[in-house]
């Protein structure tokens, strides 16, 4: 019987003093806290499963309740996902809820958070994203990223900008949001990584490609973190790897 195995893992990073990212697997969330090692869910494949990350944006206030009320709502909608048109309603449903938020508190003015994911149904992927967190697939033809960064054209040379063009909130009055979803074939086998600009900012592709060809699971999450704690750690770094067995 095919399942679903879900290994996650949040970090702080060198740099920032609190971790402004979330992360969900199914009805399982993860809020601004840091896990000492990496964590392995299994679910039945069948009922629409939700992964994603949401990285607060830095800069700005209350990243963190910017990321963990994305990351609840999407859990408790999750089962629910079962269309592209569903997560799209969905991911508007979250920009409202982080506006509504911050329009009740002076304090939370102006948070905002990235997001980015898959809905796993019994035949297909629903990739979505808004902002600049990443959906990258992994298969022997190597790393593909199969979500869609929302930010600027890059200068010749440079990899990453922290320039998003939209996210959920992050501005003082309400601006509606295009979601980023597609959909994939699904197989056994299949390999998906989801994560914050932390890991893909100072790790390049070739490296996060080059690790997942020799590890799965735990020991794959713990080298690409310790890749990227390596390269300087300058970020919040997020991950779960999504793998279909059998």
């Amino acid at each position: 019987m095919p399942y679903i195995t879900v290994t996650a893992l949040s970090h702080t990073g060198l740099i920032r003093d609190h971790n402004e990212d979330s992360l969900v697997a199914g009805p399982w969330t993860l809020c601004g806290t840091v896990t000492e090692n990496p964590q392995t869910l299994v679910f039945p494949l069948g009922s629409p499963l939700v992964v994603a990350v949401a990285d607060g944006m830095g800069g700005q206030p209350a990243g963190e309740v910017a990321s963990a009320l994305v990351v609840r709502q999407l859990a408790s909608s999750g089962p629910a996902l079962d269309s592209e048109e569903a997560v799209r309603d969905a991911l508007k449903v979250c920009n409202h809820a982080v506006y509504v938020a911050a329009d009740r508190d002076p304090a939370l003015l102006t948070m905002g958070t990235t997001v980015a994911g898959a809905v796993v149904l019994p035949e297909s992927l629903l990739v979505f994203n808004v902002g600049d967190s990443r959906v990258l697939g992994a298969s022997p033809d190597g790393l593909r990223q199969v979500s869609l960064d929302d930010s600027p054209p890059l200068p010749p040379g440079q990899r990453s900008t922290p320039i998003v063009t939209q996210a959920l909130g992050g501005a003082p009055r309400f601006s509606a949001i295009t979601p980023h979803v597609t959909t994939s074939p699904l197989a056994v086998g299949d390999r998906y990584l989801v994560c914050t600009d932390g890991l893909t900012d100072p790790v390049p592709e070739e490296a996060i490609d080059d690790l997942l060809r020799a590890h799965d699971g735990g020991r794959a999450a713990f080298e690409l973190w310790k890749s990227a704690i390596e390269a300087g750690g300058p970020d919040n770094i997020t991950l779960a790897l999504i793998r279909i067995g059998e």
